[in-house]
């Protein structure tokens, strides 16, 4: 199907590939995996005809479709979430609009027995069939049902797909090419952007496929699902291991395993005929030997081996300090903005110790009720905090409160205490900043590399209750691993927001499910609460069915209140994207201001500007502006939610 032939790859004196060689095949599913930088984008782009290779051949057939989704794309403006999205209907569409000109010109002549009339009657007839034969009269109801599997809504539908972020505009352009029904799919970190359900959702849609996939992804659950064959790429080479991601782990350890014996009988053969030409080479009774050993050293192909490992790496946190028994204490608690209720009259209890996942869409509540808990916002009801609970926070803007005139080791190595301080390279090596990214300026990391930062800073810190909110959405498996394991071996209590189920496995023993204003506490692991959910929505829709079959005479009714409900649901539109757009001013707002503050607490670390009474009061002053603009998103944001729901 798709041929790689002695292909190599090389970047300003860097080899990237190597005379690599391999195919792949029709309804393969393949992972591809490896360090970042070893090459698993270049690989996609080159099957997308994106990026060619240095020497080699890549062969792909004429007639297979290929769908390429990139980690970043730039997105056209100026259509609509449904406009856009059809696009991947453009032959269609294109059709219809013939169709249409069609139409038009018959109704609008006269000379119905002219042989030009006739013929343009017979065009139209042929055309129709044609537009029928491509799908036409069914691709809208493909449209409605992928954009929904990918968690929009109907009222999502006529929106502008400016008003969306960068990761659901992603959302719409992985619909059009789940909607081309390509040959192959190359999927880059295609789960980035997505919530627990839409992650189930193409997973479904991919492992039942009848296509060949090939994707790159930091979700282990979602790869081990949906793949059947995995390809490391290591040192310039690739590795073809025919199973999914777990078992090629095993697979991987046993092949490492020979490679470090074989190069290190190397390394010992190497070292004795070396030492050999050094000891004889000017004794000219051992001259014919010497050479031949040289000659023979010359053409020894030297075996390489990636000894990095640092998914072995054991992060043991500082002891956390004692709380009372009962770190969080929750009954009838309400919180409401103005007339919208996010929480009704909520209870729960997390005793010292437990690891408890919160779960639900967004906008059910799990951020407001991690603000009350760190009394940020008021509410009414009971909250009560044991003795001595310390709170460490890992909220989405955590790294902008990083001091970007430090370097990423003086970052960690002024929290970190105890022995933990000797490691300090090591744990910075499995969150990615291993050898020279040590030395940089925070200032000039990115987003992802600062919040992998303030991850491991907050994760030093002498605390006993940590709320984690999204925890791994910048991390690759093995640092993933490695911050899983220590979360594990942490003795407090651990609060994790996240929709990455195969972190939370094995990693928390308590669900909390955030859905209509109430908190429901279910007991047991992720992979249980999925189950009973599943099960639960088998129940219900047992009982819509049965609803629909007893109301089936008052369909019509209902068909004509739809009709005259046009334009209040027009009306509700225009009143939900007003408060997109005022959410979003505000959340620049913050932005704004977040930089700002940064940049006064900068200028009041000069010993100089310290004493400066009226930089301090602006520093203040921003603050507390900060503060209410942080309130009035939490109150848009809650009214949009509510809105939508």
């Amino acid at each position: 199907m798709l041929s790689v032939e002695q292909v190599s790859i090389e970047f300003s004196g860097h080899i990237l590939f190597d005379d690599i060689s391999f195919l792949v095949n029709p309804k393969d599913k393949i992972a591809l995996v490896g360090k970042n930088g070893a090459g698993k984008t270049t690989l996609l782009k080159m099957f997308a005809g994106i990026q060619a290779p240095t020497s080699g051949k890549l062969t792909v057939p004429k007639d297979i479709k290929i769908g390429y989704l990139p980690q970043h794309m730039i997105h056209k403006d100026g259509r609509t979430v449904l406009q856009e999205t059809e696009l991947a209907f453009y032959e269609i569409l294109q059709q219809q609009q013939l169709i249409e000109t069609l139409t038009k010109e018959i109704t609008e002549r006269t000379d119905y027995y002219s042989e030009n009339y006739l013929k343009t009657i017979d065009t139209l007839t042929h055309e129709t069939e044609k537009l029928q034969l491509m799908g036409g009269a069914d691709f809208r109801a493909d449209v409605e049902k992928t954009l929904l599997g990918l968690g929009f809504v109907r009222s999502d539908f006529e929106r502008k797909t400016t008003e969306f972020s960068g990761g659901w505009r992603m959302r719409i352009e992985l619909a059009k090419i789940l909607l081309r029904k390509p040959d192959v799919f190359l999927l880059d970190e295609p789960t980035n952007h997505l919530d627990i359900e839409s992650i189930q959702w193409l997973e479904q849609f991919l492992s039942s496929y009848n296509g060949s996939v090939v994707l790159v992804s930091h979700d282990r659950a979602f790869i081990n699902n949906v793949t059947n064959r995995t390809i490391e790429i290591s040192l310039g080479q690739i590795y073809d291991y025919r199973v999914n991601y777990d078992k090629y782990l095993e697979l991987r350890k046993e092949r490492r395993e020979q490679q470090i014996r074989a190069y290190e009988n190397q390394q010992k053969m190497i070292a004795d005929t070396e030492d050999f030409i050094e000891r004889f080479r000017y004794k000219a009774t051992k001259s014919v030997q010497v050479q031949s050993r040289i000659k023979q050293l010359d053409k020894v192909e030297r075996i390489e081996v990636d000894m990095e490992d640092t998914s072995r790496l054991s992060l043991k946190f500082p002891p956390a300090p004692r709380s009372g028994s009962i770190p969080v204490e929750i009954e009838n608690l309400t919180k409401a903005y103005g007339e919208k209720t996010i929480l009704k009259q909520i209870g729960l209890i997390i005793n010292r110790g437990e690891k408890v996942a919160f779960v639900g869409k967004n906008g059910e509540g799990k951020t407001t009720l991690v603000k009350c808990i760190m009394d940020e916002i008021a509410f009414t009801g009971k909250m009560k905090l044991g003795h001595n609970v310390k709170i460490g926070y890992f909220a989405q803007n955590q790294a902008s409160l990083l001091d970007e005139s430090k370097t990423v080791f003086e970052t960690i190595d002024y929290v970190a205490v105890g022995d933990i301080r000797t490691k300090i390279r090591d744990i910075l090596g499995a969150f990615m900043f291993g050898g020279e990214a040590s030395d940089k300026k925070v200032k000039v990391l990115s987003g992802g590399e600062r919040s992998r930062l303030a991850m491991i800073k907050l994760l030093l810190e002498p605390v006993n209750l940590l709320i984690l909110d999204e925890p791994t959405n910048h991390l690759d498996m093995q640092s993933k691993d490695v911050l899983k394991e220590a979360i594990k071996a942490f003795d407090g209590t651990v609060i994790v927001v996240s929709h990455d189920r195969e972190f939370l496995d094995g990693l928390v023993n308590k669900v909390y499910e955030f859905a209509h204003k109430k908190v429901v506490e279910h007991m047991g692991g992720i992979y249980d609460f999925l189950k009973k959910k599943k099960m639960d929505s088998l129940k219900e829709l047992e009982i819509s069915l049965r609803a629909n079959t007893s109301n089936t005479k008052e369909e019509d009714t209902k068909i004509s209140d739809n009709k005259l409900s046009y334009e209040a649901r027009k009306e509700f539109s225009k009143k939900i994207r007003k408060a997109e757009k005022a959410l979003e001013e505000t959340e620049k707002q913050i932005a704004t201001l977040e930089t700002d503050i940064c940049q006064l607490e900068i200028e009041l670390q000069d010993p100089l500007k310290a004493s400066n009474a009226d930089l301090f009061k602006s520093y203040e002053k921003k603050k507390r502006e900060l503060e209410q603009k942080m309130y009035e998103w939490e109150v848009l944001g809650e009214e949009l939610e509510e809105l939508k729901g």
